[in-house]
């Protein structure tokens, strides 16, 4: 499944092979910058490049023996490269090399998450012009409350999904760290020009102090942003699931060709993206957790963090690569029905207008609270007997004295409450939301009409 929608070049990143590759990139820095400084023969980083093939296999093999795998790829790197290699690893210690390649990994996968978040974006604002004029009721507390546009809650998403990639940008640059300070940190065996010049050809930058490794704070926020970036997609996710709900029905996952939903019951058409991916932000979550019991070790290290970043740093990039691709292909292709959008905003005969209606009063010079117990006496009459709330308030002598027919009518206008998208939209999208057209656009029938309509269906049970 994962392999469906994870980009190939997220799992590469991975690969025991890039592993072993940017081990041997850090230590053949190293070496560039010695022989720079006259401690190691000119030429050997170049003759040793040229000589040495990554083999994994062969790694792991001499690791069986040794149990220690920066040792075994050394002893791999010295059978192809001869004597030449011994230039390598001069001052180093294991978690020089480890932490400063497992940067340019991470550096590498968070590239490839912000490609999938520009992607993402690119997707919701197209979908957010195309509905922007898409009424619906917006709900509080899984209740009806007023009127929204489906572009409305689309520009939310957008804007949610703005900061997300923001802060993936800042933990970015936190965790584009290397250190090549030795194994107390303090510099014994190597001058800190050569950590500053070897960062800077690996384009990182230089802990400003380390330990034997890079404090773990700086991953604990990585993975704490990738659980931020998951909850988001498990927010966006489960609206979906909520909106395909049978008794809601105004989106719905695209249903392949051929797709089946249940194997016992034929009709089912199930939301099964969605549900993945809010399960998923579950496990980065966890993970984000695990880095943070990461940040405390022993002195100046430990090896408890080592065995947890092996699993939580590839998986909880390689899952979020796969949940930000699937959620943009769920919402590229999200079936959206305004038709029963409308239906569902008309489903309790005007109900969601009575705070416009209170305000109406109001400014007309009624009281507060003998608005609000007429209003609300109407209102539940309404929803009780399934009533007409809109004829009900015509009715009323009190309303009456205060507000005339078309007072009334115009409480009941469903594009007064968006009647500042486009400003709003300006906020969220810039200079695109005036250059931008929406696609779409839906009709939306008078007030007398809408609770005719919604009068008619509620006789019919």
């Amino acid at each position: 499944m994962i392999d469906r929608y994870s980009r190939p070049e997220m799992a590469e990143m991975w690969s025991q092979t890039r592993k072993y590759e940017s081990w041997l990139r850090v230590e053949l820095a190293v070496c560039e910058v010695m022989e720079q400084q006259g401690a190691v023969p000119r030429g050997v980083a170049a003759r040793v490049r040229r000589k040495v093939k990554i083999d994994p296999a062969r790694i792991e093999a001499i690791e069986q023996v040794v149990k220690h795998d920066v040792i075994a790829f050394l002893e791999a790197v010295t059978e192809q490269a001869g004597k030449e290699a011994r230039h390598l690893h001069a001052g180093l210690t294991s978690s020089d090399v480890l932490d400063t390649s497992l940067a340019l990994q991470m550096c590498g996968a968070t590239d490839l998450i912000l490609e999938d978040i520009a992607n993402l974006l690119e997707t919701i604002q197209t979908r957010a012009f195309e509905h922007q004029d898409t009424m619906m009721v917006g709900r509080s507390h899984g209740i009806h409350g007023e009127p929204i546009s489906f572009g409305w809650k689309l520009a939310i998403w957008y804007q949610e999904f703005l900061r997300q990639q923001e802060r993936i940008r800042i933990v970015r640059n936190d965790i584009a760290v290397g250190k090549l300070s030795g194994a107390m940190g303090t510099f014994a065996h190597l001058p800190p020009s050569v950590e500053k010049a070897v960062c800077a050809k690996l384009n990182l930058k230089a802990a400003p102090i380390s330990s034997q490794i890079v404090q773990r704070d700086r991953h604990a926020a990585y993975l704490s942003a990738l659980a931020l970036l998951a909850a988001s997609v498990e927010k966006v996710a489960t609206e979906i699931r909520h909106l395909q709900r049978t008794e809601v029905l105004e989106a719905e996952e695209y249903f392949e060709s051929g797709q089946k939903g249940s194997s016992a019951m034929p009709h089912k058409r199930n939301p099964v993206g969605s549900e993945n991916l809010c399960g998923l932000a579950r496990v980065i979550r966890g993970h984000s957790l695990a880095a943070m019991e990461n940040v405390a070790l022993w002195h100046e290290r430990d090896i408890s963090h080592s065995s947890v970043e092996r699993i939580i740093v590839p998986d909880s990039t390689i899952l979020i690569d796969y949940m930000l691709v699937r959620l943009t292909k769920i919402l590229k292709h999200l079936q959206i029905y305004p038709k029963r959008m409308l239906s569902n905003l008309n489903m309790t005969g005007g109900l969601v207008y009575s705070q416009r209606l209170l305000l109406a009063l109001v400014n007309k010079g009624a009281t507060r609270t003998e608005s609000y117990e007429t209003i609300q006496r109407h209102a539940m009459t309404s929803w009780e007997k399934q009533g007409d709330f809109h004829a009900l308030i015509q009715r009323d002598p009190f309303v009456a004295k205060h507000l005339s027919r078309k007072e009334i009518d115009a409480c009941f206008e469903p594009r007064s409450y968006v009647r500042h998208q486009k400003q709003i939209f300006a906020r969220v999208f810039g200079h695109k939301a005036t250059s931008t057209q929406s696609r779409r656009s839906v009709t939306t029938p008078s007030a007398r009409h809408r609770t005719t309509t919604t009068r008619s269906r509620l006789k019919k049970g």
